[in-house]
């Protein structure tokens, strides 16, 4: 399935202003669950598909506690963007569906504009909560400490390669401990083949996903001080910044990066779903779902053998002395309106999706990792290698959660990378402008 990877610009104006607003989450002001429809949202076809088939084992499942809740679902198939813009239209409304899927980028927005209701005391009664790695518990507080979406998939962000052909060069494959290691070989494979070897999210082109799946990876590995979710504020001096885009220079100087693709208005086609599995690029920046939605059988470009033909390499170090390391994301979790009339029967539901079976068949259709841990015995998950090795690297990952301004960040970053792989800056240029553009889209009260 091929999956809408640019992500929205800014978040609309009504949602980028004002703190977090705190809602009761108290059964009391949940509503009753006694003969309650309550409405859920997907909008990618595979989360629809896989949602819908644990609808009836919920319903029956309550009626055996006495609750009759029925589901209705409102799949709807979008973009990205067309998903963001229509449930902004529905939250401001009050016509939101009393359960929403939201990939973590958008919770702070949405949260911060008072449209969604706090989870803790929904979770902090569920049994399920204590199975959660802390590192997403933690990760799922936001600034104003409460929680607002309850995370159920999640994934390591790595380089993968094409081991079948590096190793068919004679190039090294082990783990690369620097960036500095991992360059020397992909020179070595340009001087084989001419071709330009790694593909890492750059540009305007690929919208939001530069920065998430690009440059954040590697700076939160190299630093954690470039946000605070203590006064939810951004240190654009972070050291963090000037390094990584220096590293993106030195990729280009190199001709290590497929400019000319990145400048295409979907860079991910030329680069993911035709040259890496064309082995005429090498090496790819990409999260765990990349072996199912990417390159699997049923995949956007699937490969042949890929299980014997690629493997993948933790983010090298990017300053002497540290160590390498995976990147793991939020990716997405189930968030209720505050204007919901049936929050306590959806967090039902999502309690019911976020765990055990329900929680698998979703995994393994998303390909997607299990924030929790335990589902590695847990069928269909429990037969998935690949998903089950990105679960136990989760347990050692980086992450680096941050908040408000988080898209103006984003929307910095591309654009002066933007500068780098057009020629027009180099990595202390590229820095010097996005440190500008940055403080000028944050405004000052986001600025440390």
């Amino acid at each position: 399935m091929k999956r809408h990877r640019r992500t929205a610009a800014l978040i609309t104006l009504l949602l980028a202003g004002g703190g977090l607003t705190a809602c009761s989450s108290s059964s009391s002001a949940g509503g009753s669950t006694d003969d309650v429809t309550i409405t859920v949202t997907e909008f990618q076809q595979t989360r629809i598909d896989v949602v819908k088939e644990q609808i009836p084992g919920f319903e029956a499942a309550m009626k055996k506690q006495g609750k009759d809740i029925t589901v209705k679902l409102v799949g709807d198939v979008l973009t990205d963007d067309q998903f963001k813009t229509k449930m902004t239209q529905q939250l401001i409304a009050g016509e939101a569906p009393d359960l929403i899927d939201l990939g973590d980028s958008l919770v702070p927005g949405f949260a911060g504009a008072g449209y969604l209701a706090p989870l803790d005391d929904y979770l902090d009664s569920w049994d399920g909560w204590d199975h959660y790695y802390p590192q997403f518990k933690k990760a799922m507080v936001r600034q104003d400490g409460h929680i607002y979406a309850l995370v159920h998939d999640t994934g390591v962000q790595n380089l993968f390669y094409r081991k079948d052909l590096l190793t068919k060069m004679g190039i090294e494959t082990s783990q690369p401990a620097t960036w500095d290691d991992l360059i020397a070989r992909l020179v070595q494979i340009k001087d084989e083949t001419g071709d330009t070897p790694i593909v890492v999210p750059a540009g305007t082109a690929w919208g939001g996903s530069t920065w998430t799946e690009g440059f954040q990876p590697i700076l939160g590995g190299t630093t954690k001080d470039y946000y605070s979710l203590k006064t939810g504020k951004w240190n654009l001096d972070s050291a963090g910044f000037p390094a990584v885009f220096d590293l993106y220079s030195e990729l280009y100087s190199k001709g290590l990066l497929p400019v000319q693709d990145l400048e295409n208005p979907n860079p991910w086609e030329p680069t993911k779903y035709v040259k890496f599995p064309e082995g005429k690029i090498q090496v790819a920046a990409q999260g765990t779902n990349g072996w199912k939605f990417d390159w699997g059988p049923d995949g956007a470009a699937p490969i042949e053998g890929l299980d014997e033909k690629v493997d993948t390499w933790q983010y090298p170090a990017l300053r002497d002395g540290d160590e390498p390391f995976g990147w793991s994301g939020l990716g997405s979790g189930y968030a209720i309106p505050a204007k919901s009339e049936h929050k306590d029967a959806a967090m039902l539901f999502a309690q019911y999706l976020s765990q055990g079976k329900p929680l698998a068949d979703q995994l393994v259709a998303s390909g997607a990792a299990a924030p929790r841990d335990d589902l590695a015995d847990v069928a269909p998950y429990s037969k998935e290698p690949k998903l089950l090795q990105a679960g136990e690297d989760l347990k050692t990952s980086v992450y680096v959660p941050t908040g408000d301004g988080s898209e103006q960040v984003a929307q910095a970053v591309a654009s002066a990378t933007e500068l780098i792989i057009t020629g027009k800056a180099d990595g202390a240029q590229a820095y010097a402008a996005f440190k500008k553009n940055a403080a000028d889209l944050l405004g000052p009260d986001l600025v440390k």
